[in-house]
């Protein structure tokens, strides 16, 4: 399982760690013209998975999602291998800064591209949230050595996809830059058969959930909004009159979201089943609402991670990247920083920190979810300080040498400055990556587990459509009246610095609101 998730995400990564090299180079596209649509595109990616879930969970189950998934992605990614043989749209047509005529072919290109590209966007949508999920579920939380194993699993399975994607980044953005986009984006379709091949084999040892005659989870959870929207009228009293008649001890739970409580009763007063909700039912609605101001409060830490490909990239692209004097590294290689910080410090964190801290709390985990994920935020808001301050030595260093007028000649700076905030990236990955992985997956309902990964990955869709729009509006306020904008073509008269201190500002404005929603949110019986 681990092993076809490993083989997505080398897949995934090396499309989307140099797609904003592509989109600049042979497509021609303006630096935030291309940020948009990476952003677009990932906001996308990370959207569809909550299609995928929910065919996952309701329909088809996460096996058999997986195999159809896997298929379309693979179909994807020989379709973009085969589009980026065609002839380049910057050879073909007249050309000026922001205006290209294209050649029939050349549309034609384009047109294959982009269909490609959110080919493997819906593949992704189906395969992301049912594997993890997939994988979590072959421990028995009922076992005390399976229930410590599961919350390891989740920080082993972040190791692994940090593995795939540090290969991704170090081999496959040498080969796309270097020697061949075709070549590109076609060996990660051979990965994914490979890896397809290896989750096949696992077929007969693998533990499914058997679906019973329950209700479908979200029909049952609907049933309740729709009930207690009904009985908006109802006194409190009544409500309590009911909750006192069916046994249900006040708890600090049944106080939280009290409006719902009103499904305990039908509008024509009937106690018929299916036409009122029992106390369990409404306990799993108010599980999913709860999870919505930790889902939005998350968003800001989705729009400084949506950075790391687009103008971290680009930033690195002006700068000195000798290692040798014949050899330059991509400067998309520099994300594989992200992976390998992850790579050795979740060994450090599940094998050192997790014991110590679990000595200390006596929880499993050794922190609560909800401290983990904030502790990421904060290192993430860090990473954005630091990212602005390199930002404005580049910018001082391209003026005193002369070089702002010329976008083409390097900064003699080295892009080993960049490498604190990739660093600081993967570190508030490991917290706040993995937490609300097991964070979603374990508060939702468990016929919901895909949905609630899906959930998860929905943070980073938003997210990116976001910082999306973020971009193209600042754009546009920035560059009126023919000035260079914040992003301009030419970034050593841009200012990334102070986009990056307006992420800084939006991270600790994040941050604040995610300590409000942490403080009062309850968790789901059995799980922290």
């Amino acid at each position: 399982i681990i092993a076809v998730e490993i083989a997505e995400r080398f897949a995934y990564y090396g499309i989307s760690s140099n797609l904003i090299t592509f989109l600049t180079g042979p497509l021609g596209e303006s630096t935030a013209a291309a940020a948009a649509q990476v952003n677009a595109w990932s906001g996308a990616a990370s959207l569809l998975p909550l299609l995928g879930a929910f065919i996952a969970d309701s329909f088809l189950g996460r096996y058999r999602t997986i195999i159809l998934a896997s298929l379309l992605y693979i179909l994807g990614l020989g379709l973009l291998s085969l589009s980026a043989a065609l002839p380049s749209v910057s050879n073909s047509g007249d050309r000026s800064t922001d205006n290209i005529i294209l050649s029939s072919s050349a549309q034609f290109q384009v047109t294959l591209f982009f269909f490609s590209l959110y080919l493997v966007a819906f593949g992704q949508g189906g395969h992301k949230p049912c594997v993890q999920a997939f994988g979590a579920d072959q421990f028995d939380r009922q076992d005390p050595e399976e229930c410590k194993a599961q919350s390891s699993f989740f920080n082993w399975w972040y190791f692994g996809i940090c593995a795939g994607t540090f290969i991704t980044l170090w081999i496959l953005t040498y080969i796309q830059d270097n020697l061949s986009w075709t070549l590109g984006f076609g060996i990660p379709a051979i990965v994914m058969v490979v890896g397809l091949l290896v989750f096949v084999l696992g077929t007969t040892t693998y533990r499914y959930s058997i679906k019973g005659d329950e209700e479908n989870p979200f029909l049952r959870i609907g049933r309740v909004f729709i009930l207690a929207v009904r009985n908006w009228k109802t006194t409190s009293s009544a409500i309590a009159a009911e909750e006192e008649a069916r046994g249900t001890l006040p708890t600090e739970s049944s106080k939280q979201f009290k409006f719902l409580n009103k499904a305990l009763l039908a509008p024509d007063g009937s106690k018929e089943q299916g036409k009122v909700c029992s106390t369990g039912e409404i306990e799993e609605a108010k599980t999913v609402i709860r999870l919505v101001p930790i889902w939005a409060a998350s968003l800001f830490y989705a729009i400084v991670y949506a950075q790391t490909i687009t103008f971290f990239t680009k930033q690195g692209a002006t700068m000195d990247r000798s290692i040798t004097a014949g050899f330059k590294i991509p400067a998309a290689s520099l994300l594989s920083f992200i992976s390998l910080t992850i790579m050795v410090f979740i060994p450090i964190y599940d094998r050192i920190f997790v014991p110590l801290a679990r000595a200390l709390t006596g929880k499993p985990a050794g922190i609560t979810m909800l401290q983990r994920i904030g502790t990421g935020m904060l290192l993430s808001a860090i990473s954005m300080l630091i990212a602005a301050l390199v930002e404005m030595r580049r910018l001082k260093t391209a003026e005193e040498c002369g070089l702002v007028d010329k976008p083409n000649v390097t900064v003699p700076m080295s892009i080993w400055w960049l490498l604190p905030q990739y660093i600081l990236s993967g570190l508030s990955d490991v917290f706040a990556m993995v937490g609300l992985q097991e964070f979603f997956y374990h508060q939702v309902p468990k016929e919901l587990r895909s949905v609630g990964l899906a959930l998860y990955l929905s943070i980073f869709g938003v997210g990116s459509f976001l910082s999306s729009f973020l971009i193209s509006a600042i754009e546009k306020m920035t560059g009126e009246g023919g000035q260079d904008s914040w992003f301009a073509n030419n970034l050593n008269r841009a200012h990334l610095d102070y986009f990056y201190w307006l992420l800084a500002a939006l991270s600790a404005m994040g941050l604040a609101l995610y300590l409000c929603s942490a403080k009062s949110y309850i968790y789901a019986r059995g799980s922290t």
